[in-house]
């Protein structure tokens, strides 16, 4: 693994929930902790099938962009029983003409099982695909996948995206019945982040 020579780190994303998980988990590190989306640049658009070809494409627009180490990642849901959709088209699931509304895209998948007439426990994977990438060129892959179940209807006020209908396997609470720190321990995020504090160590 190799060194931050700075202890500044651009993240290649414009959700700030997504940003104050990723600026909680490098604080111990004293690493200062700078967006895409507060530096004004575009989002690229993300044409690759993988989580870690968007991440690298994501890593890659900042990085040219700012010259800076870019830390990006690439997330979503798996769900089994929709053999693996929503994937890397989890936020597209989101997308409306206003904005994203992950309600919609929750109630989407749903009524999907549903449809297939899918047996509880309904299992779904959240995965985290993060990429360390410096101007040179050289980067570094962490990944991370929590386990889990979907339940319906949604619960909880707390997290993001699919947070409200996720409950990680050992625990009766869904993401967003969680505390920030709760979920941050041990999230997929959280999983894939500790694989880069341990390289940052």
């Amino acid at each position: 693994m190799r060194r931050l020579a700075e202890k500044r780190l651009l993240v290649a994303t414009h959700n700030r929930g997504k940003l104050d998980e990723i600026r909680a988990m490098m604080a111990p590190h004293g690493i200062e902790v700078t967006s895409a989306g507060d530096m004004g640049l575009p989002e690229p658009a993300e044409t690759e099938s993988s989580f870690i070809g968007n991440a690298r494409i994501k890593a890659r627009a900042a990085m040219q962009a700012t010259g800076l180490p870019v830390l990006a990642d690439d997330s979503g849901i798996t769900v089994d029983g929709l053999d693996g959709a929503p994937g890397v088209y989890t936020a597209d699931w989101a997308e409306t003409p206003n904005g994203r509304d992950f309600m919609q895209a929750m109630a989407r998948t749903w009524t999907e099982l549903e449809a297939r007439k899918v047996p509880e426990p309904r299992t779904a994977q959240f995965r985290a695909t993060l990429i360390l990438l410096w101007p040179d060129g050289h980067e570094e892959i962490f990944e991370g996948v929590a386990p889990g179940r979907l339940v319906w209807p949604p619960r909880g006020v707390q997290g993001h995206g699919y947070d409200p209908i996720f409950v990680p396997d050992g625990h009766d609470l869904t993401y967003a019945e969680m505390t920030p720190e709760q979920k941050n321990a041990i999230s997929h995020r959280a999983r894939a982040f500790a694989l880069l504090e341990a390289a940052l160590a």
